[in-house]
Order: C-alpha cells, then structure tokens, then sequence
C-alpha cells in the first residue's frame, strides 16, 4: 500500500515540463555575455591588430577578414541615419529585458539572448566610438563572396531573427505555450458523421 496520491484522470501530469525558470534565465544571460563579449573581443582584435581598409585571406575565395568602419546599421544599410539605429538598438535591447519576466522556453532565451548580445554588442560601438557619442562607426571585418561586410554582433542578430521566426511559424510563444490555432492544426479533433438519407420507396 502507497500513500501517494492517484493521478487525476482528468488532469494528467504533462509530459514535457518546461524548465525552471533559473535555468532559462541562465541560459539568456549566458548566450548575452558570450555573445557581447566574442563580438567585443574580435573587433578589439581587428583594431589592434590591422588598419582600416586591410584584407586578410583567411579561406580564400570564401573567407576574408576586411576591416571597414561602418556608420550605418547591419550589413551597411542605412549610412546617413546613424542616430536612428543607435535608438533603435537601444529599444530593442530595454524590450528585450522587460520581456524576459514571460520566459518560458529554452529556445526563446536562445534567440533573446544572442539578440541581446547582438544588439548591445554594436550599440557599444554606437556610443562610445568615434566620430562622436551615440554617432560611433561599428567595426564589421568578415566579408564572404559577393555579400556584405558584418561582424559577430550582426551574426548574433540574425541568427537570433531567425530562431524567432522558427517559433513563430510553430506557434510557440514566449511562455513556452502554444497557440491555439498551432495545436487545433495537430489535432482536428473527432470528426463529425452526417447520418445518410434514408432512401424514399420507390413506385412499384
């Protein structure tokens, strides 16, 4: 004899917990700090280490270290709107973190986290490099074949876009919940039978 409780048939226990709330937490804040501080520490290294407009053949024709400054937003877009991308980054980066009281799903802390990191990773170039504060030119210097020059912030970036757009078209929310229509899609449900017409007699 056991003196645990019998399982409510009518509410069984589910059978994917979602992880604790720390872990998650632990998990964001995590890929943040690595994502800010890889993306810190190689444009320190491309600064250090080379002058504005070298090119370094890592895994030629694929790969190239090539360090420009940039004073527009990911990939060179935007260039005379500097400001506009430095609030943008800001906001992004305020709503992120006021956001994070919901989470309830690993691969959401993976996507907010290295979007965090991204973010405030060029936002720090943003501030407090030159020509001016909140005007500062970005450090990009990987350049792949026939596409624009980046850095590790903007991979966080897109990477992290990229996740969020995954769970969006599954249905999975912040709290690791899913939506409704996502689950209805799975689960019609049962089916309804129409009963056939009897069949009217016929003339003899």
């Amino acid at each position: 004899m056991t003196d645990e409780p019998a399982a409510d048939a009518t509410h069984p226990p589910p059978s994917h917990p979602r992880p604790r709330r720390a872990v998650l937490l632990s998990l964001f804040a995590g890929l943040a700090v690595f994502a800010y501080t890889f993306d810190q520490l190689t444009k320190l290294w491309v600064t250090g280490t080379m002058i504005e407009g070298e090119r370094i053949p890592v895994l030629p024709p694929l790969l190239h270290w090539y360090y420009i400054r940039n004073s527009g937003a990911a990939f060179s877009i935007g260039e005379n709107v500097t400001w506009v991308f430095t609030i943008i980054m800001a906001g992004v980066s305020v709503a992120i973190l006021l956001q994070i009281r919901k989470l309830g799903s690993a691969w959401w802390a993976l996507a907010l986290g290295l979007l965090l990191g991204g973010a405030l990773g060029n936002l720090t170039d943003r501030l407090f490099r030159e020509p001016s504060f909140a005007m500062g030119h970005v450090v990009d210097f990987i350049q792949l074949p026939n596409f624009a020059i980046f850095n590790i912030a903007d991979s966080a970036v897109v990477s992290a876009v990229a996740i969020i757009c995954l769970l969006t078209l599954k249905g999975i929310a912040l709290d690791g919940t899913r939506h409704a229509a996502s689950r209805a899609s799975a689960d019609p449900g049962p089916q309804k039978t129409v009963p056939a017409k009897p069949e009217e007699p016929g003339n003899d």
